[in-house]
């Protein structure tokens, strides 16, 4: 996934290889690799301050939701409209995870 000490995706050939997580909202599928995985990476990114600001998750399991909840990282799922349809790299995302409400602004962030 990412490197813990900087948030940069080093996962090679991702598209998003190079690019930082760190205060970003992320949008992505659904979780990969194993629980143990996926738990140590936000915690790792967490203690480092290098979490993603909040994720957007198609198709959530439960380790991811028990991960979210751990870390206190606001993730949001089952939107009413496909995510990766209507959002585009370089929005600013505005995600209020006790609502259900993912707010969407054309261009960068401010």
């Amino acid at each position: 996934m990412a490197d813990p000490k900087t948030g940069i995706v080093r996962e090679r050939g991702h598209h998003l290889e190079g690019k930082t997580l760190s205060g970003k909202v992320l949008v992505f599928p659904s979780g990969k690799a194993s629980s143990a995985v996926q738990m140590d990476g936000l915690v790792k990114l967490l203690l480092n301050n290098k979490a993603p600001a909040a994720m957007i998750v198609k198709d959530v399991e439960p380790v991811l939701v028990g991960s979210a909840v751990l870390t206190r990282i606001p993730l949001v799922d089952r939107l009413e409209t496909d995510p990766f349809e209507a959002i585009r790299s370089g929005d600013f995302v505005k995600v209020d995870a006790d609502n259900g409400i993912v707010t969407l602004t054309r261009g960068e962030s401010p």
